[in-house]
This record gives structure tokens, sequence and C-alpha cells, in this order.
């Protein structure tokens, strides 16, 4: 039985518990503890558990700590460790345990929106699919002391994010400490999880012949834009398509050859009504799907891979993924992923208001106010909620959770949390040349006054 003052948070900050009661159930101690276990190549655990870090990280994540030394010293009479073993610890994480943390949080999120029986439509009947692009974090502080003599951006590793548009998140990720790395490098890892009839839908960057065969041989599919430098022969004319709502759409045969194979696969072109940011008109589309799937539906899908530059924004926006204060690239790295980890969990609490109130006002809600109630409400509950309580969350069955969190959405203040709306912007005006040390008084320019 939930105490009360579980029950009266629950009914006043319905998306703080929701998002702390999601978090107990994806990071249990001991769940964690093992997971670093089976995981860890070089790295051990004897007094500083690796389920301890996890939680402090995410102290600071999620916006409720300012640094990580700030929530070391709150957790100093239970951490048997100085401060600089917890540095260590973060600075030498694994990378392959990181890529397993965000793996089981995914499995676990896919577990509870199947539950709730929210898991969106599939963008193609049959076939999983997968969208991947890169990202990195953005330049660190020159804390290093191999840093200091640069005036050059540090760039602490780059990431592959794979994301399960089913349960709307990160699924899967791939890491390199380099910086410099090609995002290509990292294809290889990739093509050893493609299973058969995925769908792999990403940009130009990774449109190589070794990633298209490669795909191909696993009896999997992929929509990649064309990279410009890709070689091959059209075969064929062009054909018209049909008028989607980006352009006209078009097909042809295109022929490439990798390490003695040729194969002939579909080159779709659309030709935009407006431009890419890029400024590009045209846009090539390379398929080894059937033609039974139309140019159409593929220019479409193509379109909804911006669904993870989304993710990647609310990540960057709304949680604290870059810390600029962590140098080391694994800890770097480490930030990042537990920030897609607590995405996750987003996507958990908008399966419950989904399930409540239904997809219109699911969709409608606030990712940066749901943050700001997480974060604004995180330190009271470790004050006013008894431990029991999120112990009795954790031993829930998966089907009593899912029922408990629709109960906890059913007391969302709907219009609290509901996106605010603005009008189209305006374009800049054109500034006074640029004088330094220059100033002027803002009460006389809105006075009509000379400044």
């Amino acid at each position: 039985m939930l105490t009360a003052a579980f029950t009266s948070a629950m009914q006043q900050r319905p998306i703080g518990i929701m998002a702390r009661a999601v978090m107990e159930r994806f990071f249990e101690p001991a769940r964690l503890d093992e997971l670093f276990r089976s995981t860890a190549v070089a790295q051990y655990q004897r007094h500083l558990l690796f389920s301890s870090v996890i939680e402090l990280m995410h102290s600071v994540v999620l916006g409720a700590e300012p640094t990580v030394f700030a929530a070391y010293r709150k957790r100093k009479h239970v951490l048997p460790v100085s401060d600089d073993a917890l540095y260590d610890k973060i600075n030498g994480m694994e990378l392959g345990v990181i890529r397993q943390l965000v793996r089981d949080s995914a499995r676990r999120a896919g577990e509870t929106i199947d539950e709730l029986g929210q898991r969106k439509p599939s963008w193609l009947p049959g076939y999983h699919v997968r969208i991947l692009d890169g990202n990195h974090p953005s330049a660190t502080e020159r804390r290093l002391e191999v840093l200091r003599d640069s005036w050059a951006a540090p760039m602490p590793g780059k990431i592959l994010a794979v994301m399960d548009p089913e349960i709307d998140s990160a699924c899967d990720v791939f890491l390199t400490p380099d910086g410099h790395a090609q995002e290509r490098t990292l294809l290889g890892e990739v093509l050893q999880t493609v299973r058969e009839n995925d769908l792999w839908i990403a940009d130009r960057n990774f449109c190589t012949q070794p990633f298209m065969f490669g795909i191909a041989e696993k009896a999997a599919f992929f929509v990649l834009r064309q990279h410009g430098k890709l070689e091959g022969r059209l075969l064929g004319r062009r054909e018209f398509v049909d008028h989607s709502e980006t352009g006209k759409v078009y097909e042809q045969a295109l022929e490439l050859k990798c390490d003695g194979q040729t194969k002939t696969w579909r080159r779709i072109t659309v030709e935009l009504i407006k431009p890419t940011r890029d400024g590009d008109m045209v846009l090539h589309l390379l398929s080894n799907l059937p033609p039974s799937v139309s140019a159409i539906v593929c220019a479409e899908m193509y379109r909804k891979r911006w669904t993870i530059e989304t993710l990647f924004y609310e990540v960057t926006q709304t949680l604290e993924c870059e810390i600029k204060t962590l140098a080391y690239p694994p800890a770097a790295l480490l930030a990042f992923c537990l920030a897609l980890t607590a995405a996750s969990g987003v996507a958990v609490i908008k399966a419950a208001i989904r399930a409540t109130h239904g997809e219109v006002t699911a969709s409608a809600m606030s990712a940066y106010y749901m943050a700001l109630e997480i974060k604004q409400i995180a330190e009271g509950l470790d004050v006013f909620v008894a431990l029991e309580d999120w112990a009795l969350v954790r031993a829930l069955s998966p089907a009593d959770f899912a029922t408990k969190i629709k109960e906890m959405a059913g007391h969302m203040r709907l219009d609290y949390y509901r996106k605010s709306k603005r009008g189209p912007k305006k374009p800049a005006s054109k500034k006074a040349p640029y004088q330094n040390g220059s100033h002027v008084s803002t009460y006389k320019l809105l006075k009509g006054k000379t400044p």
C-alpha cells in the first residue's frame, strides 16, 4: 500500500512522480549492477557500485543537480569513495557498458508501452523500421592538460543513434571517443545488428556500397539519400510516378557494384517545392524495397526521418546531456547516452498520456514543461516520499505498473503541459554597423528619442 505522501504527490505533480517511477523501474540497482558485471571487460566494482554512479549522473542529466561535484557532495555520506575515485570511474567508463545501458532502457520502455497498448503504428507493416543518424556532444571546457595550449574546440567523441519509431525512442547506439572520426567508420558495427526484414532509413552520410550491400545480404532493406560521390550507372528512362506533399516524384533503376557483386536498385527522385535547409531542390533516394512499396511511400518515410532530429533536439534542449566540465570522452558520451535513456522514460510517459487522454492531447504536450516539473520536484521527492514506496513501484508486475502510470496520467492538468503556439517569425531587421564599446539607452529607444 502506497503512503499518503506518495498519493498526494501523484495527484499534485503527476509528471514528476511518473518520471521518477519510470526511472526506478528502468534503473533498479540490482539490475544495473548485474548489467555492469556481465558487460564490463576491464572495469570492476568494489566499493563504488555502477548503480550509484548512474543514479548520481542521472540527477545531473535531469537538472536536479548543477554539477557532478555538487551531486557527489550531497551523496558523500553514502558513497564510500573520494571524489577523485568517482571521477576516475566516470572518465574510464567502458563504451560497451554505456551502449548496453541504452539498449536495456529501450527494451524496458518497449515492454511498458506494449502493456499500455500504445506502440505507434509501423511506418511500413511487415518491416522493422530503424532510423540511423549521427550526433556528437558539443565542445567541452579545456580542463585537461593536453587541451590548455589549444584554442580549438575539444570534441569528446561521436555517436550513431538508432531510433525505433514504434516506441519513439533510441533503441541502440554506436560510440567512438574520437571526435574526428567519420561516422562511416561505425557502419561495420551497425551491420552486425541488422536483422531480416529490417528497414534502415538514413541520410547521405551513410550511403556507401558496403553498407547497402551488407544490408541486402541480410535480407533487410534500406531507404538512403544518395551521396553525391556515389558511383553507379543509371538504367532506362526516368519515369514520373506522382505528386507528393513535397514535390514531384520520379523513379529510375541504378546499377551499383561492390566487391565483384552487381545489384540494380531503385533511385527515387523528388523535385522539391521548397528547398532543403542546405538549399537543395532535388533529392535522390536509393532503396532495395520491392516495387509493391511505392516511390511515394519511400519518399514519405524518408521525410519522416527527421523524427530522430526531434529526439536529439529534445535531449539537448530539455536535459543536461552536454556537461561541458566532463572533458574525458567516455564521461561526455555517458552523459549524452543517459539523456537518451531519460528520453526512453519520456516515451513511456507519453504513451501513458496517449492511453489516458488520446493521441491528439499527447501530441500537444510540451517536453519543456514536463522536464521543468521533473527538475522542480526531484529533491522534494527524496525528502517527502518514503523509500518503501519506490520499492513497491519496482516490485509491481509490468501490467500493474502500466495501470498505475495510467492512473497518474489521469491527474494531469493538461492546460499547464500544453505546448505554446507562436506566430510566424518576423524577418530580422538590419542592424547598424558594429562599434566596439558602444552602447544605447533602452529607455530612450522605447520613447523614440536619440539613444
